[in-house]
């Protein structure tokens, strides 16, 4: 079943951001995500949420926990701590999928 993995959190200026975003690309890739969707809200188009799908579960963790990551989120202009969360998906009797949560360290 795959694995996904949901972050939220604040920017100071989108479009800044998005160009780091963008070019932090081969690290992901490199990390086994693959980038589902991208969402703004709706009221502040500086939060956003993002959903991968993560090939390997190992380096997913690696890549969210790894200080390199953090730095460049904050030079990209992340001002806030994000909010991540793993996602298995299973399925059920009914055909669909439901999810369970996994813990994630945190950022403080």
């Amino acid at each position: 079943m795959p694995t996904y993995v949901l972050i939220r959190y604040r920017v100071r200026e989108y479009s800044a951001w998005k160009l780091a975003y963008d070019a932090y690309l081969p690290k992901r890739i490199e990390a086994g995500l693959t980038e589902k969707h991208l969402f703004c809200s709706s009221n502040d188009a500086n939060e956003v949420i993002i959903l991968f799908e993560a090939k390997y579960l190992g380096r997913a963790k690696a890549f969210f926990e790894s200080p390199e990551l953090r730095g460049s989120m904050d030079k990209a202009g992340v001002i806030d701590t994000p909010d991540i969360y793993f996602r298995d998906a299973q399925k059920v009797e009914s055909g669909g999928y439901h999810t369970l949560r996994r813990p994630v360290p945190s950022w403080t």
